[in-house]
C-alpha cells in the first residue's frame, strides 16, 4: 500500500491507532522485535553530539538572507525568514537521533531527518514542531505521513523529540521504520514501504517571521544496517 497523509481528529491514543490501523504503518510485539532488539544492543555506543553549546559549528543556513541562525546562552535560535539550519556531518542511514526543542505560541518548525544538502527548502522526512500554530499538523507528527492532531507539548517548553530510523524488511517487504517518541512516550512506529528517503543529513527549520524555534541538543547514534 502506498504512503498516505491520516487526518485524525480523534484523542491522541485512538487517532495513533488509527494511523496505524489504515496501512499497517505501526507494529508492536512480536513484529517489533528487530527495531527493538538493536536499539537495546546499541545502548552502550557512545552518543555524537551535532551542537557544540558555543557555535554553529557544523552546521550551515539554506534559505532567505533575512532568517537568522544563532547561539544565545548556549542555545540554538531560529527567528526571520524561511530557512533551514542543516548539519554538515554524515550522511546517516540507520541511526537514533535526539534532540531537546523549544517553539513559541503560535509558531512552526520541524526537526528534519535523512534530508539532502541542497539550495533551497529542502526534502527530507520531518518530525513536527507546532504547539498552537494556525498548521493544526502538531507535535509528534511525521509530517506528510502520519499526523497527530491533538497537542502534546505547550508552547514555550522544552521537549524531547527521540527519532529511531532504520531500513529493514517486514514480511517479505523492504521498508524504512520510524519510530517516533516524544519526551519518553513512544507515539508510533511508522513503516514506509516506499522508502522515500535515502540517508541525509539532520536540519531544523525556520517556518516563517512569526515562529521562533530553540534547539538545546542534537545528537546521534549510528546503528548498523
Amino acid at each position: 500500500m502506498t504512503n498516505l497523509v491520516h487526518s485524525l481528529r480523534y484523542p491522541l491514543g485512538l487517532a495513533l491507532a488509527l494511523c496505524v490501523s489504515f496501512a499497517g504503518l505501526s507494529v508492536s510485539g512480536e513484529d517489533n522485535v528487530s527495531g527493538e532488539d538493536n536499539a537495546k544492543g546499541d545502548e552502550s555506543a557512545k552518543w555524537t553530539t551535532l551542537f557544540d553549546g558555543e557555535s554553529l559549528e557544523g552546521w550551515e543556513k539554506v534559505g532567505r538572507d533575512d532568517s537568522k541562525w544563532e547561539v544565545v546562552d548556549g542555545v540554538i535560535k531560529g527567528t526571520g525568514g524561511v530557512s533551514m539550519l542543516v548539519n554538515t556531518s554524515g550522511p546517516y542511514k540507520n541511526f537514533r537521533y535526539r534532540a531537546e526543542v523549544k517553539i513559541n505560541d503560535g509558531g512552526n518548525s520541524g526537526v528534519y531527518f535523512r534530508t539532502t544538502r541542497k539550495p533551497g527548502f529542502m526534502d527530507g522526512y520531518e518530525a513536527q514542531v507546532d504547539s498552537t500554530h494556525t498548521d493544526p499538523i502538531r507535535t509528534g507528527s511525521l509530517y506528510g505521513f502520519c499526523h497527530v492532531y491533538a497537542p502534546l507539548v505547550k508552547p514555550d517548553t522544552w521537549f524531547t523529540y527521540e527519532i529511531e530510523v532504520k531500513d529493514d524488511n517486514w514480511r517479505g517487504r523492504d521498508m524504512t521504520r520510524i519510530k517516533i517518541t516524544v519526551d519518553g512516550n513512544e507515539l508510533y512506529e511508522y513503516m514506509d514501504f516506499e522508502k522515500t528517503y535515502g540517508p541525509g543529513h539532520f536540519a531544523f527549520q525556520q517556518h516563517d517571521p512569526g515562529s521562533i524555534v530553540h534547539i538545546r541538543k542534537s545528537e546521534v547514534m549510528p546503528l548498523d544496517d
